[in-house]
């Protein structure tokens, strides 16, 4: 998100399917000089739910290093797999994310926020960084930050679920959340799986280690497979000694958003002013513990609003 290219906005909107199987690769592109593979948001599919932003990185060698930059909009959730990298943000908190640790922050109305692998730490990155868009009754709600310790486990047959957010196989995590959704690491422990779903949400399924299948489909590694809506149960099947997955899921989200650099909102105007006020200083306040430069905003482009 670092690119300092001109960038379109990009209009986003859940359209949910019946139960179905899109396989979506990824995109391979980079974060500040990280590889990333982008899931989120791709041309076939811009949203899962309200889940509209979903990058993967590693395992590699390699430390984050992203400067203070700002967002608006939505809820960013830092899950790690393996590594540490640091939060440290406008409100003055800062949290380290490690493997099973939560880091979820709440722009709202507009938050600045920097993150890096703190000194000393092994360089070794493995994670995903995922965005969630707030519904237009809470999208400017004053912006928080909350970090949890742990998350809690849902059991289920041939495996078991930590519930990042939402709600899972009857286990709700204490995470905030403004929406109806599900975010889970599911592990596979070999042989068949079976994991109750919510019919009413759309899921989508990214393999994280390890190999899968599902409903006797192999799912290839920096893909997602979107799965629709409708689903009551996900049958799932381990290939050798286990696999991790990520899963993701929600309520069809029926409001159209805006998506650019780093900011979710409705118009293009709310997309100007907020890069506006990030150049100049304004609303989004400083990152004190972070005394490296700032992110400076690409130049905006406005996007055609596709018809319908």
């Amino acid at each position: 998100m670092s690119n300092v290219a001109a960038l379109p906005a990009d209009r986003c909107l859940s359209e949910p399917t019946a139960p179905t199987v899109q396989a979506l690769p990824a995109l391979h592109t980079d974060l500040g000089g990280l590889p990333i593979r982008r899931l989120l948001p791709r041309s076939q599919r811009r949203m899962v739910g309200p889940w509209c932003f979903c990058d993967l990185y590693g395992p590699l060698a390699a430390a984050m290093d992203v400067p203070p930059h700002p967002h608006t909009g939505l809820q960013t959730v830092s899950w790690l797999l393996e590594g540490a990298v640091r939060h440290d943000d406008s409100l003055g908190a800062t949290a380290l994310a490690r493997p099973g640790r939560l880091n979820l922050m709440t722009a709202g109305r507009g938050i600045a926020h920097a993150e890096r692998t703190p000194p000393g730490a092994a360089a070794r990155l493995h994670g995903v960084q995922l965005w969630i868009a707030l519904p237009d009754a809470h999208r400017h709600v004053a912006p928080a930050f909350e970090a949890h310790e742990a998350v809690p486990e849902a059991a289920f047959e041939g495996g078991s679920a930590r519930v990042i957010i939402g709600a899972l196989a009857g286990v709700s995590s204490p995470a905030r959340a403004f929406s109806p959704v599900v975010g889970a690491e599911l592990a596979l422990r070999g042989g068949r799986a079976e994991l109750p779903l919510d019919r009413g949400f759309e899921h989508a399924l990214l393999v994280l280690s390890g190999g899968a299948a599902l409903d006797g489909r192999h799912l290839e590694a920096d893909t997602l497979y979107y799965l629709g809506a409708g689903r009551a149960t996900l049958c799932l099947e381990a290939e050798g000694a286990g696999a991790r997955l990520l899963l993701l899921g929600g309520a069809p989200f029926r409001e159209p958003v805006l998506m650019w650099w780093n900011f979710v909102a409705r118009t293009g105007e709310e997309l100007r002013e907020a890069r506006a006020d990030w150049e100049a200083g304004r609303r989004f306040g400083t990152v004190a513990a972070d005394a490296g430069r700032r992110l400076a905003a690409p130049p905006f482009v406005a996007r055609p609003v596709p018809r319908s």
